[in-house]
């Protein structure tokens, strides 16, 4: 991991000279005069985005009560949530990313149908908001103008521009599109390097689609040829993202869904490119869609409702009487599914260089649905998570922890300061070998991660006896060839979904688990000591109790070991 460190101080260095040297520009007025451009002439499309929208939280939206990420502003009707300290870095984030917008406007449709006098007071609140913003924030700022919050503002305000220069006088319009068409021509100036460049270029293309005249066309003709080569890299064969998240890849998805929408208004067919995208990570939503109906949770993307989800794959009707795939080896995940028991497993070491800014060390972590009862699961840690990163290694994902050695570990300091929290270190390979029959599914996954701090390699072998509906595991140490006689403390962590009650036996060598449908299922072991522990789970950044199941033991390294588990139904049910 010193090594990984090492080889990043050069690009880290030469990435702040260049940070610096943009901030000094960007502050220019110099900077304000070149993102001009021609004046749009009005609004072209009007883009839907298919994310299920929450009218309830428009309406406190309405009341002036500000609720994101968990927090709270209230400000009053027509108060001004610019001119005030935010509750906290998360709540603020979002606030500036204008994540409301829909829920606003929804609101506003929704009394209006109650009462004839509401018409459009959705609308006129979001149209005053935004114009207040721009009053505050309206030139560049480290924050509020940051790569991340400036993308998804482009794409929320894009969505909503046509609705509310409907309503709006001659002068807030033109202020409205010309705020629109500056922010996106400064997103469209930050490059395309990975992992967001995809998100990115959508978002510069969605404004294309919104503005009329030279101003959107010259967006589209800049962005979209930039978005193909962009979406060839983070769209892999099988449907997964690049980041190897699966959240992100479902995001990805439904940001195309709404270009494609808007494309599709100003009559210009989608390329080649975008279809494709579309085509592969539809197929790899419903690879990752577990029988509970929700996402699995896997290097750095949380579950997702079935909403969300819903949403994503209503274009695709045809997709839905498909059978999910197997496994998705571009990704790095196997899925093995028995009547009652499915199982997603991350079979691969984790994303790389930038692509790593969300990744886990997590190898071999699984997540295991029993009917429709989500029990095992992982920390659903993502980079929107009010939770430390400790949660990126492997004890946040139910997989093996050996000694203190980690599966890489995020950079800190100066180097992610620079960098960003990149993921360092771990396994360079995970070798995957899988068998199957009428009778049983065989997974074996094995890796090297842990050599270096504990001379031990790791083989997780999964066994799915579709017979019996079991799941039994074998965790299995394997010395290496430089390994010493000196102890190692293991730990197999199966983290628990938080609507698990878990119940360890009087003997304290087995637990019963049961979900939300009240069936048992018990985890039995051969480890010498079996413990329930407080663990966290991960709900649109915010951090949800639950627990824990940790296996622990002590082996020998230049003797390696092995702990037994399995996963069956109580008796009885």
């Amino acid at each position: 991991m010193a090594g990984g460190r090492a080889r990043l101080w050069l690009p880290a260095l030469g990435r702040t000279l260049a940070q610096q040297a943009r901030t000094e520009w960007f502050g220019t007025p110099f900077h304000a005069m070149a993102l001009g451009g021609p004046q749009p002439d009005g609004i072209a499309a009007a883009p839907r985005d298919p994310r299920p929208i929450d009218p309830e939280r428009g309406a406190a939206l309405l009341r002036g009560e500000f609720i994101l990420a968990g927090a709270t502003l209230v400000v009053g009707p027509r108060g001004d949530p610019w001119n005030r300290p935010s509750p906290g870095r998360l709540f603020a984030v979002r606030l500036h990313r204008f994540e409301w917008m829909g829920d606003l406007i929804a609101a506003g449709e929704i009394a209006a149908a109650q009462d004839v006098a509401a018409k459009d007071i959705g609308l006129r609140e979001a149209l005053r908001l935004t114009l207040d913003w721009r009053r505050v924030f309206g030139r560049w700022n480290t924050f509020s103008w940051s790569p991340d919050i400036l993308e998804r503002r482009v794409f929320n305000l894009a969505c909503a521009a046509r609705a509310m220069v409907a309503l709006a006088s001659d002068w807030e319009a033109a202020n409205l599109i010309d705020s629109l068409a500056r922010q996106a021509r400064h997103l469209l100036s930050l490059g395309d390097e990975p992992p967001r460049a995809a998100e990115r270029l959508i978002a510069v293309a969605l404004a294309g689609t919104a503005l009329g005249g030279a101003a959107g066309s010259r967006l589209l003709v800049k962005a979209l040829p930039r978005l193909d080569a962009a979406l060839e890299q983070a769209v892999l064969p099988d449907g997964g993202h690049a980041t190897r998240s699966p959240e992100a890849g479902m995001e990805l998805l439904l940001d195309l869904l709404t270009l494609d929408d808007g494309l599709s208004q100003l009559g210009r067919p989608p390329a080649e490119r975008i279809s494709q995208a579309i085509d592969r990570l539809a197929a790899g939503v419903r690879f990752f869609t577990l029988p509970d109906g929700r996402l699995a949770a896997f290097q750095g993307g949380e579950e997702v409702g079935k909403a969300r989800i819903a949403a994503a794959l209503a274009h695709d009707a045809s997709g839905a009487k498909t059978t999910p795939l197997k496994t998705a080896p571009y990704a790095g995940y196997q899925r093995m599914a028995g009547k009652a028991i499915t199982v997603m497993v991350d079979a691969a070491a984790p994303a790389r260089d930038a692509w790593s800014l969300a990744a886990c060390g997590q190898a071999g972590a699984l997540e295991v649905v029993c009917g429709r009862d989500r029990l095992i699961a992982n920390s659903g840690w993502s980079p929107m998570a009010a939770g430390p990163d400790i949660l990126r290694l492997a004890a946040g994902g139910s997989t093996v922890s050996l000694g203190d050695g980690v599966l890489g570990a995020p950079l800190r300091g100066y180097m992610a300061r620079a960098l960003g929290p990149r993921l360092v270190g771990g396994p360079d390979k995970v070798e995957v070998h899988r068998r199957e029959n009428e009778a049983a599914v065989w997974v074996d996954i094995v890796h090297a991660g842990w050599l270096p701090a504990t001379g031990l390699e790791h083989e997780r072998r999964l066994y799915l006896d579709l017979e019996r509906d079991e799941l039994r595991g074998e965790d299995r140490f394997m010395p290496g060839e430089k390994a010493e006689a000196r102890p190692v403390a293991v730990a197999v962590r199966f983290h628990l979904h938080p609507e698990v009650r878990a119940l360890i036996s009087r003997d304290q060598r087995s637990v019963l688990l049961k979900g939300a449908s009240n069936h048992g299922w018990w985890l039995r072991s051969d480890a010498s000591e079996v413990a329930i522990e407080p663990s966290l789970c991960f709900r649109e950044g915010l951090a949800v109790r639950t627990s824990q199941i940790v296996l622990r033991g002590r082996l020998r390294a230049d003797r390696g070991g092995r702990v037994r588990w399995k996963l069956a139904a109580a008796e009885g049910q």
